[in-house]
């Protein structure tokens, strides 16, 4: 059918009365003809009339026709009935010959009309499929806008897909077109938390105290801080973790929403701060773990000047296990599911069983303290006053040393370039029990091809050594003051966009599920992604933090903001944290090279930090761990 043959089946216009005192008649809408000629061509109601069907619109439109004396009641009518009959080209006609006869007044009333009824709901009109496409082209700020227009259309801007597909666009990675990422949340819990004794909500930008702690020189003496309380040092074995109750999966837009939430806290510095007191001087490294199945709640363990790796249920704040053993301060520490590894100034490195809170064996070797260490699944790296790195394979149980740094070795991290190579890690704490002895089948221990390790100093460099041929390969100039952390973010790391990269459908799950973070959601059977080059993130005394290229050693951006010595960096897909001898935590964006956020409230030099999806934790020099929560503002 052609549309210069189509008709539409109009409303019939106001109908004329019998006489001047008879009602008007009912108005009917023909939605389908009973009886049609054969040389008839079918009608119906376009769009619009429909509308007026459903909306009632000519019962004013009678009301007004019925108050004209009859003679122009006819008239009236005669015109629209005339107009009804007519063919679509026929209709035409007539509005442009009624257009020439209108004044501006007319025009001005056929302006104000159409305004509205030209306005056609698109969504009421088109399939649920061609709705929910188009909408598939907004962003989360304008589907909540959509949301709001009606009924339907909440029903469609609330649809489970479109939900998914922001979420895919944004948790766990950059947004190529808004530049939002959200984070992933890998563990979260159903059971409330109770706040516990210490718990302290202040703004992120709370003025210092004027009773701060007087500055350290570049190498930090011992704290002078008041006596903790001897019952906040007892160690509180509150091992049992609550029942987590599941319940039904959530929409998507939950998701986001939760989120989108904490994503607006890291940008704007908003928290809620804890304190967990215990330690007896200043806290000099810890860790922290939220992905483990046993315990089922988030493990803490930190490092002090007073000699002791403490334990602690980073929910509830409960301190589960003191570690003694060191006779100097405790300077490093890594642990995993298995075992605790801790170096100390007293020149040792201790493996412990942490869940037990016993020693299982002493490693010796370095002829200074031990500043820092760095362990996988086969090799131990340590630094040490004494200038030197000392690398010890767990499988053979053998060791040998890098010399080539002239002063302290502040940190080191382990890469592997070559991750093809796999071999399976010790399978319990029995099988480090010859770490550190001669091996017996050759002076040079076994090291994977490619495994990498880099180093920190206080000269003020950064070396790339190959640990198969026990050379360093390349150096990092640029810092003018000690090199005093570092961290090595792998390709999966970088923030890059990787199409593999999907979060679990389990995310859905309510605060009660504990969702496989990061796992793809096409993880079934995929081709090995291309490895893309890891980014070095380094921190030092000269105030300054950088980002290096590590295949040429060049600087790439150099980030100013801190006032005194940066003393520890992290960072993950979203952001870079920094703690500082001026006793602040700053919050970066990598990409712009900017502060978004200072985080104060430490009284001391800010030593140690670690850095989780939802949370800060950092030690001082005052004593004090601190959880900047980001999620519960």
């Amino acid at each position: 059918m052609s549309s210069t043959n189509y008709v539409c089946d109009t409303i019939p216009a106001a109908r004329l009365a019998a006489g001047d005192k008879a009602l008007p008649q009912p108005i009917v809408v023909r939605e389908e003809r009973k009886t049609t000629p054969l040389n008839e061509t079918p009608r119906k109601l376009c769009v619009r009339h429909q509308r007026m069907a459903d909306e009632g619109t000519n019962l004013k439109l009678q009301q007004s026709l019925d108050a004209l004396p009859f003679e122009e009641r006819e008239t009236v009518n005669t015109i629209w009935s005339s107009f009804s009959s007519s063919s679509h080209s026929r209709r035409e006609l007539i509005l442009h010959g009624l257009l020439t006869m209108c004044c501006f007044s007319q025009l001005s009333l056929l302006t104000e009309q159409l305004a509205h009824i030209i306005r056609i709901d698109p969504f009421a009109i088109l399939p649920r499929e061609v709705c929910l496409k188009i909408l598939g082209n907004l962003d989360a700020m304008s589907l909540c806008r959509a949301a709001q227009v009606t009924k339907k259309w909440k029903a469609l801007a609330d649809d489970d897909i479109l939900w998914r597909g922001i979420c895919e666009q944004h948790i766990g990675q950059k947004c190529h077109k808004c530049g939002w990422g959200l984070p992933v949340l890998e563990k979260k819990r159903a059971y409330r938390k109770s706040p516990s004794p210490g718990v302290e909500l202040l703004p992120a930008k709370r003025p210092m105290s004027d009773d701060s702690c007087d500055s350290r020189p570049a190498k930090r003496p011992r704290s002078h801080s008041p006596t903790a309380n001897d019952e906040q040092m007892e160690a509180r074995h509150a091992l049992l973790a609550p029942t987590l109750v599941r319940s039904s999966t959530r929409p998507w837009k939950d998701v986001y929403s939760e989120r989108l939430t904490i994503e607006r806290n890291w940008r704007r510095g908003r928290c809620t701060v804890r304190t967990l007191k215990g330690h007896t001087d200043g806290v000099m490294c810890l860790q922290f773990s939220e992905t483990m199945s046993n315990p089922d709640f988030p493990v803490l363990i930190t490092g002090s000047y007073d000699r002791t790796a403490r334990v602690w249920n980073l929910e509830t704040g409960a301190q589960l296990h003191c570690l003694k053993g060191h006779s100097r301060a405790v300077r490093a520490l890594q642990f995993d599911h298995v075992k605790l590894i801790t170096g100390s100034m007293d020149h040792t490195l201790k493996v412990w069983d942490w869940r037990r809170g016993k020693c299982i064996r002493t490693l010796t070797g370095h002829t200074e303290g031990v500043v820092c260490l760095n362990f996988d699944s086969n090799v131990l790296a340590s630094g040490s006053v004494d200038s030197t790195i000392k690398v010890w394979n767990l499988r053979t149980g053998g060791a040998f040393t890098l010399r080539g740094h002239s002063d302290w070795v502040n940190s080191v991290q382990l890469w592997d370039s070559s991750p093809s190579t796999t071999s399976s890690p010790p399978s319990s704490l029995a099988a480090l029990d010859d770490v550190g002895s001669p091996s017996p089948c050759s002076s040079a221990p076994q090291i994977d091809p490619g495994k990498m390790l880099f180093s920190a100093s206080d000269d003020g460099t950064i070396k790339l050594w190959d640990l198969t041929l026990r050379t360093c390969v390349r150096a990092f100039t640029g810092h003018v003051g000690q090199v005093q952390s570092m961290k090595l973010l792998l390709a999966d790391q970088c923030g890059d966009d990787d199409p593999d990269d999907k979060i679990d459908e389990s995310d859905r799950a309510s605060q009660t599920e504990v969702p496989s973070a990061g796992e793809p959601l096409d993880q079934q059977a995929s081709p090995l992604p291309t490895r893309k080059k890891p980014l070095l993130i380094s921190g030092s005394l000269d105030n300054t933090i950088k980002l290096w290229d590590i295949d040429t050693g060049e600087t790439l951006s150099t980030f100013f903001g801190h006032i005194e010595g940066v003393w520890a960096v992290a960072s993950d897909k979203l952001r870079l944290v920094s703690g500082s001898h001026d006793r602040t935590i700053k919050v970066w964006s990598r990409e712009e090279g900017k502060c978004t956020a200072t985080l104060v409230g430490h009284r001391g030099a800010v030593s140690c930090l670690a850095l989780g999806e939802d949370k800060i934790v950092s030690g001082s020099d005052d004593w004090d761990v601190k959880v900047w929560s980001f999620s519960g503002w």
